[in-house]
């Protein structure tokens, strides 16, 4: 197929659920995506509907801006607080809470946040603005790694000393493998996210598949790509064999895109990282290498953030007396409840008032939740 209207197809979506249905097992099963857009189309092209009840796909913390951290988004907000500062961001950060107040609050106050399409808007404005320092605050997977980094290379290369990268950038495979250990989960397979292994390949899903005997598919993000990357995965449930199919193979190849992969090895280093809700997780996040620390907000300000505190607040919030009045978003980036089952959905939570960060981003599971069911 090659074009769009190819993959929406209402003949082929239901003859692929229809394959589904016979291919289903006498159990029931449970496949997690971790990927925002494939919550979002999921939803949006109303697929819940056509899957058996038995058959469960639940959303995991594929959401960038959801899993950063309530220490990271506080950090942003003190240095918007410098009267020397412009900081600038993609446009869902700025409703993600804090612990007092969010971005958006904060660029009415002080009018000194832009956002911006690409990091490279960044060095324009930095160039613009020589007597003020440009902060990026850099939010993402792989997918945005290698554009930041090539962004962090050309500050260098043209010497412009007045721009920032304040990296809260993340790793998915580490992720899925810590989401794996979760005794409450229970997991049959990952439908694995597009954008992400395009840059870093299906293989590197292998290990995870082997060590953990768990099916794994990457599929893309149309209606046809969703069913047709369950279908593959409830395939391998009855075969009785386990691996990593490829749905996706116009764009994601086995070995990924290996000239991002080198940019990204040569500005950034893996490092321990905390996931909103998650807490602290192994080699699961990016941070700027010694060689670049010039270009390093956490350097040049010295933002120490708290690796601890993310573990902290989760532990606070499941020991809270009142667990009926308290966002649970942490849950559901784990994929222990779905959005409906907070009791803040649709009451207190909403995309104009968000409570938690699952709300915030149309890549947010109880976003998409609020809008489409």
């Amino acid at each position: 197929m090659r074009y769009i209207d190819e993959y929406r197809n209402k003949g082929l979506i239901q003859a692929i659920a229809e394959r589904i249905k016979m291919s289903l097992p006498g159990y029931p099963i449970k496949i997690m995506e971790v990927c925002g857009t494939h919550t979002h189309n999921f939803y949006r092209f109303g697929l819940d509907k056509l899957i058996p009840p038995n058959l469960k796909l639940i959303s995991g913390p594929g959401c960038p801006v959801c899993v950063s951290t309530q220490d990271y988004i506080d950090s942003c907000i003190n240095l918007a607080g410098y009267k020397d500062v412009i900081l600038t961001t993609f446009g869902d950060m700025l409703a993600v809470p804090g612990s007092n107040s969010s971005l958006e609050k904060a660029r009415a106050r002080l009018g000194n946040i832009q956002v911006i399409y690409s990091p490279l808007d960044s060095l324009a404005i930095a160039q613009n603005n020589p007597g003020k320092k440009i902060v990026f605050l850099a939010v993402g997977f792989e997918t945005t790694a290698p554009g930041i980094a090539i962004t962090i290379l050309k500050a260098k290369r043209e010497k412009i000393r007045n721009f920032f990268i304040f990296s809260s950038l993340k790793l998915m495979p580490p992720t899925m493998e810590f989401l794996l250990k979760d005794k409450q989960l229970h997991l049959h397979g990952f439908l694995c996210p597009g954008h992400v292994s395009a840059i870093i390949g299906i293989n590197a899903y292998l290990p995870l598949s082997r060590k953990y005997k768990i099916c794994c598919c990457v599929a893309g993000f149309e209606p046809v790509d969703i069913l047709d990357g369950i279908y593959l995965i409830l395939r391998q449930i009855a075969e009785k064999r386990t691996g990593v199919e490829n749905q996706y193979s116009r764009v994601v190849t086995a070995a990924g895109n290996r000239k991002a992969q080198s940019i990204i090895r040569q500005v950034f280093e893996v490092e321990d990282a905390c996931w909103r809700g998650l807490g602290v997780i192994p080699a699961s996040g990016l941070r700027i290498k010694r060689e670049f620390s010039g270009f390093d907000a956490r350097v040049n300000f010295s933002l120490n953030l708290d690796h601890g505190s993310e573990s902290r607040l989760a532990a606070a919030r499941v020991k809270s007396a009142n667990l009926q009045k308290r966002c649970r978003c942490d849950d559901v980036l784990r994929g222990i409840i779905q959005p409906d089952q907070c009791s803040l959905f649709k009451k207190i939570c909403t995309p104009d008032q968000p409570y938690g960060p699952c709300m915030v981003s149309i890549e947010g599971a109880c976003h998409a939740y609020y809008k489409y069911l």
